[in-house]
């Protein structure tokens, strides 16, 4: 079983702050969130505050988001600027982070300005997304990257745009949250509406060193409804979101429900994506391709548009950030990257993310729930079934890796 403290102490969360979160690679921004010189973004995790930056040679470059004067944070917000200078007292830096001016030099002759550098902390980058690492003796990017992207050498995600970006604080850890997107196990329970439409316990579940990925095909119903198996209508009825009663889209006689929607799904992307649409399978188009790169970022692969970020709420182990970002084609001039846009704590997922979000308010209905079960409970530990959720149970592997043993 997984012990219950990891989801419930303030004592686990300070460790994974130490062994984790200051060490890991972590999923900071888009580059196509900083596109020109002097654009700066700023990325929090778990109390520490860092700002990436568009240099002027384009170059892109992180630092603590510190003054080096009397430690003032440097930015607040994310902007332009054509150099980073502290509000508090005017300590000044250039955006490559060589040290640029002081006031009243004067009374600073100890200052060597070549070595009053900001801090650089590792920095890299993968299919249009920055990462960057707390731990300045990390180890290389490649080595940790390299699971999941010898899966998308076929999905080159840099030549999608950002399209979305959704956020909302979740009253329940940052596993939680994470874990309700790790399985599809939950299906019929959580969201019966689409279970004629989702092979949520036929999912493929494969797991790598730094990554796994849950495969839950789409178009095809529930093998839990097998002794009252839909008619290929109701699955595209179920996928759909129509409400019975309302008017659906008829097939073509003899085809199913899920050539059907991969033939759409074709014609719809093909004005912005081309003749890359006949390259790709009908799973590629209809099935749900849903990767996590240790620690919480989350990817899905071919045209599924989706990209998860859960984390830590500053210091609040009962308390999460949950992203989500739609990517999507394009054709022509990149489109400006959609900035993102925070729900407030009335404000539910679908009025954002329209059908998609109002199955996340089903997953989010369950989130607090599990918080307080989990500090009410008697028992240890949770247990996990030996495949469905074996995502959970990767997780949680390396989390005993890096956290518990120190990796």
């Amino acid at each position: 079983d997984v012990p219950v403290e990891r989801y419930t102490t303030k004592a686990w969360h300070d460790l994974e702050v130490e062994r984790l979160w200051k060490r890991v690679w972590q999923f900071a921004c888009r580059e196509e969130d900083i596109p020109e010189p002097g654009d700066h973004i700023r990325y929090d995790i778990a109390g520490m505050s860092f700002l990436i930056v568009r240099t002027e040679t384009g170059a892109i470059k992180s630092y603590p988001n510190a003054c080096l004067h009397r430690g003032r944070m440097l930015k607040e917000f994310d902007g332009r600027a054509s150099e980073l200078r502290c509000p508090f007292h005017g300590f000044c830096w250039n955006l490559d982070g060589s040290f640029k001016a002081v006031p009243a030099a004067w009374d600073f002759p100890h200052i060597v300005a070549s070595e009053f550098s900001l801090p650089e902390i590792p920095t890299a980058t993968w299919a249009g997304f920055v990462f960057i690492n707390p731990d300045q003796q990390c180890d290389p990017f490649e080595d940790f990257i390299q699971d999941i992207a010898s899966q998308f050498e076929r999905w080159d995600l840099s030549k999608l745009y950002k399209q979305a970006h959704v956020a909302k604080i979740m009253h329940a850890n940052w596993k939680i949250a994470q874990e309700a997107f790790c399985e599809a196990y939950h299906v019929n329970a959580t969201h019966p509406q689409i279970l004629k439409g989702i092979g949520d316990v036929n999912s493929q579940v494969d797991v790598w060193e730094n990554c796994a990925r849950v495969i839950t095909p789409s178009l095809t119903p529930s093998p839990l409804l097998e002794e009252n198996p839909p008619t290929e209508q109701d699955v595209v009825r179920s996928m759909l979101d129509i409400r019975e009663g309302d008017p659906a889209p008829p097939l073509p006689e003899g085809m199913s429900a899920r050539a059907w929607s991969a033939a759409e799904s074709r014609e719809t992307l093909r004005p912005d994506a081309g003749d890359l649409v006949d390259e790709y399978c009908d799973a590629e188009m209809v099935d749900n391709l849903d990767y996590t790169l240790f620690p919480n970022f989350h990817p899905w692969g071919a045209f599924n548009r989706i990209v998860y970020r859960f984390r830590p709420n500053g210091n609040d182990h009962r308390s999460a950030i949950m992203e989500c970002i739609m990517l999507a084609p394009f054709k022509g001039e990149r489109p400006p990257a959609a900035k993102i846009h925070w729900l407030e704590e009335d404000q539910p997922w679908s009025s954002a993310l329209g059908f998609l979000g109002r199955v996340f308010d089903q997953d989010a209905f369950n989130m607090p729930k599990v918080q307080l079960g989990l500090e009410s409970t008697y028992k240890p530990g949770i247990t996990l079934g030996n495949y469905q959720e074996s995502k959970v149970r990767w997780l949680h592997h390396k989390l005993t890796q890096w956290v518990e043993e120190g990796k």
